[in-house]
């Protein structure tokens, strides 16, 4: 069987944004299935959630969402350390860059490396890559709750870590009056998960458990579409957990039984595929998934740091 192109390395087709006021003074981007990125307005000040991947790209995005307001970046608020979602913070001008402290200590201990690794994966978001200035480094972190008074009635904006998931430092951002909720990319609507960096029995557990307990009416996740009405936010959770729990029973049955990774990837990806086989990255990450959660059940508590050598030694071991 010939090998597969590289991660989303063939992936070069532009895709087609969607600008969407979900609430009012509240907007999301979305790009059939690249990762999406928000805004919240505050009384004089926005708050930014998610940055792109280079200055560049971050710009297109400032561009779009400047046709609606001119208010000045206050926050810049991250979910989670990944290279896609940080690397353009500079073209915001934020006054405070806001993370979890797990996520800085990430940042601080692979960020190198997972920007190489992420570069070599999705080329196309990475749009002049040559302008990023270096790594973004939160300038304000938290443990488990940070409250943001959006001023005069617009309410409070809730930073939340709801526990381990697609990595140890996720937060969502919670807005309790609009019952509008950013995810993150612990949840996906209809876009397979990335779990090479994942905790995912906590994950699929407690987790989504306590993203679940926020009953949204409005949801956006990491990739995909917003979802509108409690049936479609219970759907995106629905799948994001399914999802995990394919994968654990599949891959847990693999190692229970002593085979290899390889069958494991093949399990994983035969019970998989019928259903989420089509959507955004899922052969991509795939991979890198069975790899992290034969670790996991190996004992092995943190997730093994992605460099671009390791990642092309797991694909070619397990998409070949």
């Amino acid at each position: 069987m010939p090998v597969k192109p590289f991660a989303s390395a063939a992936d070069l087709e532009a895709k087609r944004e969607t600008l969407e006021i979900v609430a009012d003074g509240v907007y999301a981007l979305t790009a059939e299935g690249d990762p999406n990125v928000g805004a919240i307005e505050g009384e004089d000040f926005l708050v930014c959630f998610e940055a792109r991947a280079t200055p560049v790209a971050a710009r297109e995005w400032l561009t779009l969402l400047r046709e609606h307001t001119d208010k000045p970046v206050r926050y810049l608020v991250l979910s989670h350390y990944h290279a896609v979602r940080v690397l353009g913070a500079s073209a915001f001008d934020a006054g405070v860059i806001v993370a979890h402290e797990n996520t800085k200590a990430l940042i601080a201990e692979r960020g190198l490396q997972d920007w190489a690794s992420e570069l070599g994966r999705m080329p196309r978001l990475f749009k002049e890559p040559d302008s990023v200035p270096g790594l973004t480094w939160p300038t304000l972190t938290f443990s488990d709750r940070l409250v943001i008074d959006l001023g005069g009635e617009r309410g409070e904006l809730v930073l939340q870590h709801c526990g381990r998931g697609h990595t140890e430092g996720d937060i969502v951002a919670w807005l309790p009056r609009q019952r509008v909720l950013f995810a993150g990319d612990l949840v996906e609507a209809q876009a397979a998960l990335y779990t090479g960096d994942a905790f995912h029995r906590e994950w699929a557990a407690t987790t989504l458990d306590r993203v679940a307990a926020l009953e949204a009416d409005a949801l956006i996740g990491g990739r995909g579409a917003v979802a509108h009405g409690r049936e479609a936010v219970a759907a995106a959770i629905g799948q994001t957990r399914h999802f995990l729990e394919v994968m654990l029973a599949e891959v847990g049955a693999v190692h229970g039984r002593g085979g290899t990774l390889k069958e494991a990837f093949q399990a994983a990806h035969a019970a998989l595929e019928p259903r989420y086989g089509r959507w955004p990255i899922f052969e991509h990450c795939l991979p890198f998934n069975v790899s992290r959660l034969w670790d996991e059940l190996a004992g092995i508590e943190r997730p093994v740091i992605w460099t671009a050598e390791r990642d092309r030694e797991v694909w070619n071991a397990l998409q070949s």
